[in-house]
């Protein structure tokens, strides 16, 4: 499923084009995904829209405490990122609560710390747009165990 969601970023959420999820479905039976995996990352998808830009900006930052069953599955290099993220302010606690959430849904006994960048730099996208997206896109791909070879950084 996560090789869908990269691929979705790699070719409409960039482009800032989502085609509607019949359209969408269409061109990912044709890309060669699995039908179910093309439902299940459709339905973690649409968790991008409960993502809102304005929820909670008034709370002030406070410090995550993991639950053992949260912090069993996330791997810690991912939990240091999401603190980065946040005290860096470019996640607000909302969006460090989404990414959590997501991170979580996927089927994955332990989610991967550069799975958890993924999720955060869809979040990032979804909240702060393409163009603060792109340089955190460059620090997630320099490291990239989903094996993006042809990829190359941004020059600013």
């Amino acid at each position: 499923m996560f090789d869908i969601l990269l691929y979705l970023y790699d070719h409409f959420l960039l482009a800032d084009q989502v085609p509607d999820a019949s359209q969408l479905t269409r061109k990912l039976t044709a890309a060669g995904f699995e039908d179910q995996d093309i439902v299940e990352a459709l339905d973690w998808l649409a968790a991008l829209d409960d993502l809102n830009s304005a929820e909670g900006e008034t709370r002030p930052p406070a410090m995550r405490l993991y639950h053992p069953s949260e912090a069993g599955r996330l791997a810690p290099e991912g939990r240091g990122f999401l603190s980065y993220l946040e005290s860096a302010s470019l996640l607000p606690p909302h969006g460090r609560e989404w990414v959590i959430d997501r991170a979580l849904a996927l089927p994955e006994a332990e989610v991967s710390a550069q799975q958890i960048k993924w999720i955060a730099l869809l979040a990032l996208w979804k909240l702060r747009g393409v163009a603060d997206a792109l340089w955190l896109e460059d620090l997630v791909r320099g490291n990239d165990e989903f094996g993006d070879e042809s990829w190359q950084p941004t020059l600013h």
